[in-house]
């Protein structure tokens, strides 16, 4: 509470609208944060399930590959006609105001085979073809998990800033009002008995 307002109308009105703003700032910080909250829980489960099928295409693509290198011996001289990935593309979007990433991968020529199928069987094929898969759910994981922890600062920034308001600044204001609305009475009812004496003063000068 402020002790250095001075206890006058213009303060109490402008007092009031403060507190009317920052609770209306409350209410709307919590429903912002109840949304980046809702946002981040959908996507933590988004990135769970994901994990899980990354692991099991993973455990396919690593047993084709064995399998491959059994069959055709080391495949190293294959794996190197495989291109350097840069068709990955960022781009931002908003949710509540905070700028969550949406990471593309050019998937153009499908699994983007670039080897001589002669060269090849059957289980390289496979192992090529997951290991493209996983690819394509990791991109799907980075933009994800990106956006979690982007949601998480929000949400920690919000949830303060709510908390301030809650906590510091609406009590401040509420007691500040109280104060004043006490001194304000205080002041009209010295008034109003000022003016009786005065009214009684004159009453009896009048009469004599």
């Amino acid at each position: 509470m402020n002790t250095n307002i001075s206890p006058t109308k213009g303060n109490l009105l402008a007092l009031k609208k403060s507190l009317s703003l920052a609770e209306t700032g409350y209410d709307l910080m919590d429903r912002k944060r109840n949304i980046l909250v809702r946002e981040m829980m959908r996507l933590i489960d988004k990135a769970n399930k994901l994990r899980g099928e990354i692991d099991e295409t993973y455990e396919t693509a690593y047993l084709a590959l064995q399998l491959a290198n059994i069959t055709l011996g080391v495949c190293d001289t294959i794996a190197q006609s495989v291109p350097v990935e840069d068709g990955i593309s960022i781009t931002i979007r908003s949710v509540m105001g905070v700028e969550l990433p949406t990471v593309a991968l050019n998937t153009e020529d499908a699994a983007g085979i670039c080897y001589d199928f002669g060269s090849s069987n059957a289980s390289f094929d496979e192992a090529y073809i997951s290991f493209y898969k996983v690819k394509l759910m990791l991109v799907d994981l980075a933009e994800i998990e990106n956006s979690v922890f982007r949601l998480a600062v929000a949400i920690r920034k919000t949830q303060s800033r709510a908390n301030a308001l809650k906590n510091i600044i609406i009590p401040n204001m509420t007691g500040n009002i109280a104060s004043i609305t006490e001194a304000l009475e205080e002041k009209e009812r010295e008034e109003f008995s000022r003016l009786k004496v005065i009214k009684r003063n004159k009453e009896r000068e009048a009469s004599f």
